[in-house]
């Protein structure tokens, strides 16, 4: 894992951006263009400045809509079977279940593939995978993400001030702020992650993110987060099952990354028990607790949970 505290020029994540991303480079005109022919048409289309657009990029695979790869010494985007999934165009026409981002369950979703991504720590991977605050003052998560960044990773984190800036666009991406007043300004709606309610600012640098039931989660895409967890964990072998305990507090386990206490956990799981007709099972049985999913929804989540939420109008390949 590589540290990544910059890319995102201070620019919090807007409603709009991972649309106008994958639309930009979904374009036929733009498909074979390298990452900096892409930039320089943004600007022009967007009316926006190259640090904006940078800003849009990054987010974009943050949130693993899009990715880089190199080819032939340049560096061409693509849209990733999510970008597709949910965002993609074709011959003009929208085709992606949700490109505006009109489904709360879009958002965990985004949230989700977001955190549990492990190619690079940011501080919001971070936070989401291995920090324990519930109640925080800022400055003492930015001591804590500088301390800790060594430690995972093997690298310097680099000035104290660096992190500071990329934990300042994390919280603003994901904390809807407390207001003296009843009016409400653009700020307010400007992150689609706000909305999840995962951190609270109550009062100026003193913030508040705690464990509970994530009433707003739908059922199949808490589902679907539990199939890839169990997927990563038990990638070399043929095991199907894992410990509740996992579940609840490794990193990239919905546990963590949806921020849920015990209990909210378990009744998340038996609301997938049900929704699955038991293909996702759990017992708690003299201490041990033990979760269980069928082999379809281990090895093809996408297909068995995504789609059915989103009414099958859409492939996930």
């Amino acid at each position: 894992m590589k540290l990544k505290f910059t890319g995102h020029d201070t620019f919090p994540l807007r409603y709009g951006w991972l649309f106008k991303a994958t639309n930009l480079l979904f374009r036929k005109e733009n498909k074979e263009k390298t990452a900096d022919e892409n930039a320089r048409d943004a600007i022009v289309n967007l009316g926006v400045g190259r640090n904006m657009v940078n800003a849009i990029k990054y987010w974009a695979e943050s949130s693993c809509v899009l990715e880089s790869t190199s080819f032939a010494g340049r560096t061409i985007q693509q849209l990733t079977p999510l970008g597709r999934f949910l965002f993609s165009t074709q011959d003009g026409e929208q085709s992606g279940v949700d490109p505006y981002l009109e489904d709360i369950g879009s958002i965990w979703l985004i949230h989700f593939h977001m955190n549990f991504c492990d190619e690079a720590l940011t501080s919001y991977r971070y936070f989401f995978n291995h920090c324990n605050f519930q109640q925080f003052e800022k400055g003492k998560l930015v001591d804590e993400v500088y301390s800790a960044a060594t430690a995972l990773t093997g690298q310097e984190p680099g000035k104290k001030s660096t992190v500071k800036k990329d934990v300042d666009c994390f919280l603003h991406t994901y904390t809807k702020k407390a207001r003296s007043n009843k009016a409400v300004d653009e700020d307010h709606f400007a992150s689609p992650l706000a909305e999840l309610g995962l951190i609270r600012e109550v009062s100026a640098g003193y913030l508040v993110s705690e464990l509970g039931f994530r009433k707003s989660l739908p059922t199949k895409i808490f589902s679907y987060a539990l199939c890839k967890f169990i997927q990563r964990e038990t990638e070399n072998s043929n095991v199907s099952s894992i410990d509740f305990d996992s579940i609840l507090s490794k990193p990239g386990s919905p546990g963590r990354i949806f921020r849920m206490s015990e209990q909210g956990l378990a009744n998340a799981l038996n609301d997938a028990a049900k929704d699955s007709n038991n293909r996702i099972a759990w017992t708690d049985s003299l201490g041990l607790r033990q979760i269980i999913i069928s082999d379809k929804f281990k090895n093809e989540p996408e297909e068995y949970l995504l789609q059915e939420y989103y009414g099958g109008s859409c492939a996930y390949y």
